[in-house]
């Protein structure tokens, strides 16, 4: 939380600058969580946080992980490029948790 989404919103010009429309912030929390989130982290107007609460969307990918101890089914970290409602690049973290393929700086513009 400290590294992946202040990357995007620190790098978000120059992502838009190279041609993404949109970056999109979705995790397995509610509306409000993720408003609070986004103001924390200076994300509006940057990045656009979306709430999954049922994680719906993590298990339509299949990128749901089991996690008790975090309050039940989370969503693994990834990031992906869309263009068109094709994904075009996906970069699951191996470990489902981690910071190797998924940071801002790793995105394929």
């Amino acid at each position: 939380f400290q590294t992946h989404l202040p990357g995007y919103v620190t790098k978000a010009e120059e992502l838009k600058g190279k041609g993404i429309q949109e970056i999109v912030c979705v995790s397995v929390n509610d509306p409000f969580v993720m408003s609070a989130w986004g103001k924390e982290h200076g994300a509006n107007g940057k990045v656009r946080m979306l709430a999954d609460p049922s994680a719906a969307f993590a298990k339509a990918l299949d990128l749901q992980v089991d996690l008790p101890p975090l309050g039940g089914v989370r969503s693994k970290r990834y990031s992906m490029v869309v263009e068109d409602g094709v994904i075009k690049t996906l970069n699951v973290e191996p470990d489902g948790t981690g910071l190797s393929c998924s940071l801002a700086d790793k995105i394929p513009v």
